[in-house]
């Protein structure tokens, strides 16, 4: 096993590496043999009511009751220039369903490391104690964080264990396109999230491989059978576009955008900057982040471009612009 996975011989379970634990543990992770879960930066100003994450405005999300975890947590396909997580810890490799942890023992473990990590926020002056008494009990779950969740063979029974669950309330998953299989899997089981992102940034061959820098030979193949997947999906759809000002941001690319986005015909399209944090500050300068006035433009013209998209609503704080589908019009608000 390279890097960041091992094998207990005790129990032929998939491990997180010792010395690759303490780094995520020093970065604030929790994590629970191959499963990581971490309290994001809004989670945190959430408590302390200083701001509230963008699905909070773009969906009814409530922030503080949201666990943003992986069952994948250091295993991913790809290697994106942009990605804020630790990927210089990832390994590549498949996930035999006899050596993962099954679904309860994830969520239950990481409830565990997620308590731990808020600790100290019982005794914080500044924090709000009825947030914090609700947010022991998730309501939402957002499988993303590290790591590719669909390479974590038993997803379709993690989601339908985290519906059962008394109080949740949705379940958004966001994913890479490398595993489309798992997508129609997830369908056929009824086990598909309340919402599903398609992380998105490139709108031709060269532009993926540039940025994602992806193990599959395939990777863009995989790619487009998840776009065209979001069409059919019996779900909310969103696709997340990344972007990074000398990559993919130049206006001349929005018609190939448009063109191609009309494949997968999702609900909602988030245009994103490229935040400047995390691991990503190893690999891409400061620049590469984009004003909001760009973002807007970006955004404006592939509505203008598509047609059957709109404005739908903005978070300067976060950078980003979300359009909604007039065709394939769904409510914004999650239920």
């Amino acid at each position: 096993m390279s890097c960041s996975g091992e094998m207990d011989p005790a129990n032929d379970l998939i491990q997180i590496q010792p010395n690759v634990m303490k780094n995520l543990k020093k970065a604030k992770y929790g994590v629970s043999n191959h499963s990581t879960v971490e309290l994001c930066h809004w989670t945190k100003k959430s408590f302390v009511n200083e701001g509230e994450c963008y699905k909070k405005k773009f969906y009814g999300i409530d922030t503080h009751r949201c666990m943003e975890f992986s069952p994948a947590g250091m295993l991913c396909q790809n290697r994106c220039v942009y990605c804020w997580r630790p990927m210089e810890f990832y390994d590549f490799m498949e996930m035999p369903a006899n050596a993962v942890d099954d679904p309860e023992t994830i969520v239950n473990n990481l409830m565990q490391e997620r308590y731990r990590l808020m600790n100290g926020y019982f005794g914080n002056a500044k924090a709000d104690r009825k947030k914090l008494d609700e947010a022991l009990l998730p309501s939402h779950y957002a499988i993303s964080l590290s790591g590719e969740p669909t390479i974590y063979p038993r997803l379709p029974e993690l989601i339908r264990y985290l519906k059962s669950l008394k109080n949740t309330k949705s379940i958004f998953l966001v994913t890479n396109g490398q595993e489309p299989e798992m997508l129609y899997k997830l369908q056929e089981e009824d086990a598909l999230p309340t919402q599903l992102y398609l992380s998105t940034n490139a709108p031709n061959r060269k532009l993926f491989f540039m940025i994602n820098k992806p193990r599959h030979r395939d990777a863009w193949e995989r790619w487009w059978k998840s776009l065209e997947f979001l069409s059919k999906a019996n779900t909310r759809t969103v696709v997340r576009i990344t972007l990074m000002r000398s990559y993919n941001a130049g206006l001349q690319l929005i018609p190939d955008f448009a063109e191609m986005l009309k494949h997968g015909n999702p609900h909602f399209i988030e245009a994103k900057s490229y935040m400047h944090v995390g691991y990503s500050t190893q690999r891409l300068e400061q620049s590469e982040m984009m004003e909001m006035d760009e973002v807007r433009v970006f955004a404006n013209g592939l509505a203008k471009q598509m047609g059957n998209f709109a404005l739908m609503d903005e978070s300067v704080e976060s950078r980003v612009v979300v359009l909604q589908n007039n065709e394939r019009y769904l409510d914004r608000w999650v239920a």
